[in-house]
């Protein structure tokens, strides 16, 4: 004979399918403010009426801007992490992946000012604010998301190591971090699309800097960053 579930298990499956709409319908409704406008002067009131309910809702869901900024964020790096897997499969070779890579992210982000926003707006804050501000689920899902995408540039940055294409010293890890949190600086530049130089001793100029420019630019630093020194050759005496 089976027994029958308590009626209990049924309520609280529905309550957690509930909570679950909910927090994607919030996490939709943001990214569509910070796409529209971006991040920064966004509040939670906005993105309440966006949704039809109250702040107090809001924060029965998330813990608070931070939260919400952290997951919306995983929207964005879930599909940069596809554009960049695509680019990187369409290439031969590490030089040829590795440069497939960061033109995807350079393409990525000047398409979706948004992701840089919250990508910089979470990296602004010390890392021990950030862990006590984000509930453990929310963490574990922004470290996944972020993980996804250096993967694949750590991968073929290992790649390129073991074939003797490139020469890493360090962890591949550490660079793929580093290449991606100076890839968001650069495309700030990108989207401000202004440069600044000095035209003559203590007299400033102001020209522009294109998206294709800043691409070439990250490319070829990321490359040169890898690139196997020559050996010296010795002098012949």
């Amino acid at each position: 004979m089976v027994t029958p579930a308590p009626a209990s298990d049924g309520r609280r499956r529905a309550a957690a399918v509930r909570r679950k709409a909910r927090e994607a319908q919030i996490i939709a409704a943001t990214r569509e403010i910070f796409d529209a406008k971006g991040v920064r002067s966004v509040q939670i009131e906005e993105i309440a009426t966006a949704v039809g309910i109250n702040r107090a809702i809001v924060y029965r869901h998330f813990t608070g801007k931070e939260e919400i900024i952290a997951l919306t964020l995983v929207g964005y790096l879930d599909e940069l992490a596809a554009a960049m897997s695509a680019s990187a499969g369409s290439a031969e070779g590490p030089p040829a992946q590795l440069t497939a890579i960061v033109g995807a992210f350079v393409d990525y982000g000047v398409a979706h000012p948004a992701f840089v926003d919250s990508a910089q707006a979470l990296m602004n804050r010390p890392g021990s604010e950030l862990l006590d501000e984000l509930s453990e689920s929310a963490l574990f899902r922004l470290g996944r998301g972020i993980t996804a995408c250096l993967g694949i540039l750590a991968d073929a940055l290992a790649a390129g190591k073991e074939s003797g294409d490139f020469r890493i010293p360090d962890d591949p890890d550490l660079l793929a971090n580093m290449l991606y949190s100076s890839g968001l600086g650069a495309l700030q530049l990108a989207r401000l699309g202004i440069l600044v130089s000095e035209a003559a001793p203590g007299i400033p100029a102001v020209g522009q800097v294109s998206h294709e420019q800043v691409r070439r630019y990250l490319v070829s630093s990321a490359l040169a960053l890898v690139s196997p020194r020559p050996t010296p050759t010795p002098d012949a005496r």
